[in-house]
């Protein structure tokens, strides 16, 4: 069973590496959210709610793309950090960790494109990163949870 456990566990490090890799990727440098701009200024938002109201407000004119990709996208895209954090470090399978690491590598992400000036430092990004992160920590406790009524008995994963 340790076996199936170390396999498992090298499994979701990797995936954990590529999700980072290609989170990265879309943060910092895809070219169509327009992260190659040369931007000469900073650019941010903070004022809650701002962004999201403007997108549900005016999401014919936007395009369902850009409204999905800023609405679902912003949450879903960190959901695997909150589902695959706790298999990765079983010290960090505690809700409050994991909303905790979910806001500090949102802010840390928001603070680079500020810096970097690739994207906006948007609080509302800040907010639905870290609901993306709990929504994947909530489907980890899930799955766990399934998992021990599939295999009865059976050690931590």
């Amino acid at each position: 069973m340790k076996k199936s456990r170390k396999t498992v566990n090298h499994i979701a490090w990797l995936l954990f590496v590529i999700y980072i890799m290609l989170l990265s990727y879309f943060l910092f440098f895809s070219e169509k959210y327009g992260r190659m701009e040369n931007n000469s200024e900073y650019r941010y938002n903070l004022h809650l709610f701002q962004e999201i109201k403007r997108f549900i407000i005016y999401r014919k004119e936007v395009g369902f793309e850009s409204f999905m990709v800023n609405i679902l996208g912003n949450v879903l895209a960190f959901t695997p950090f909150g589902f695959v954090l706790p298999i990765i470090s079983p010290s960090n399978r505690k809700f409050f960790n994991i909303l905790i690491l979910s806001f500090e590598l949102t802010l840390g992400v928001e603070l680079m494109q500020l810096l970097l000036k690739v994207g906006i430092f948007d609080v509302d990004d800040l907010l639905m990163n870290t609901v993306g992160g709990v929504l994947g920590y909530i489907l980890f406790i899930i799955a766990r949870s399934i998992y021990y009524k599939v295999w009865k008995g059976k050690s931590n994963v």
